[in-house]
């Protein structure tokens, strides 16, 4: 059924208003976020040095869309070796407060500074001599004049809801957090190893943490025929091993080199004798190896630079340790 031009015309409006308001959104909180650069004061770095000296524990607390927000603060700084833990407020009055003991750090994140379960708390972090960080939009708050330190978060006005959704406000707050993330990082060193050690799940863990140790075939998984090897016992090792090589040694396991799928078709092609052909006929010189304490990802380095696709794994080049395909590379997502 043909569309009428006035409901195409609706649509088209309809749609405009909805792009101008998407963009009035991310103009309010993204002034809202650049203000917070204006603001910081000299509490700021205050904090970053009270999270590094901290002898106790990280403990980050707030309610509702503040508490989500403290969530990803608290895993955030995590994931990069700042161990912190969220503590629900509610939960806090009601048990969970003796998670928190003398000599913690806290963050309390309310952007009124007056949220009731947060506000219970505080007799319990004087007593234990907590240092207590608050995070409010309302410096003159109970919150705030009670805290050792203030970082203000506060913002102009809520994005829309007639003010009523936390927006501008909860984006604040994240920025604030990643702020004081990145400020400790650079404060203590940061490297890619050591957010690695925290990520062993993700690509960039995967990458600097797994070694070839961890990746390469050995005991009998390795393709292996001696010197004098038959040209049936060659392509009997390779097709049974599934690797697309064959490494050579002596009678004493000394590595002596490596035979390929493509060596067999060179035989075929160049018309050798098969009856007569060995092993050392078909290896030419030392295969290229790698230590297995190498990263996985100096084998693909390898592969890539003599375009090959399986490295014997050798700490001296003779004594045979294991095998590594690039198929195991695949399979373990470095490449």
């Amino acid at each position: 059924m043909p569309v009428s031009k006035s409901s195409s015309k609706k649509k088209a409006a309809t749609n405009r208003t909805l792009l101008n308001t998407a963009k009035r959104v991310l103009k309010i909180e993204s002034d809202a976020v650049a203000a917070l650069a204006d603001r910081l004061g000299t509490d700021f770095p205050k904090v970053i040095h009270a999270l590094s000296d901290r002898k106790g524990r990280l403990i980050i607390t707030g309610m509702g869309k503040s508490g989500l927000i403290g969530q990803k603060i608290a895993a955030t700084m995590s994931s990069v070796g700042l161990p912190a833990v969220y503590m629900h407020a509610a939960e806090a009055i009601h048990g969970d407060l003796g998670l928190i003991s003398h000599n913690d750090v806290v963050i309390a994140i309310s952007n009124s500074g007056e949220t009731e379960e947060i506000i219970k708390l505080l007799p319990t972090l004087s007593r234990l001599n907590c240092t207590l960080i608050a995070m409010t939009g309302n410096r003159k708050s109970t919150l705030a004049t009670r805290s050792d330190l203030v970082l203000d978060v506060g913002v102009k006005k809520e994005a829309g809801g007639n003010g009523l959704v936390p927006t501008t406000s909860t984006t604040a707050t994240l920025a604030m957090g990643d702020a004081l993330v990145i400020a400790y990082l650079e404060l203590h060193g940061f490297t890619e190893a050591s957010f690695a050690l925290n990520h062993p799940g993700g690509s960039l863990g995967r990458k600097m943490l797994t070694t070839i140790g961890d990746l390469m075939h050995v005991g009998e998984h390795v393709p292996i025929v001696y010197e004098n090897s038959d040209i049936s016992a060659v392509i009997s090792e390779i097709t049974k091993k599934r690797l697309g090589v064959t490494l050579v040694t002596d009678k004493k396991s000394q590595l002596k080199g490596i035979i390929t799928d493509g060596d067999l078709r060179r035989m075929i092609e160049h018309k050798m004798d098969i009856a007569k052909v060995r092993a050392r006929d078909l290896s030419k010189g030392l295969p290229k190896c790698i230590k297995k304490d190498n990263l996985a990802t100096k084998a693909v380095q390898l592969m890539e630079e003599y375009s090959i696709t399986s490295l014997v794994v050798s700490e001296n080049g003779k004594k045979v340790e294991g095998v590594i395909h690039l198929h195991d590379l695949l399979k373990a997502g470095i490449v």
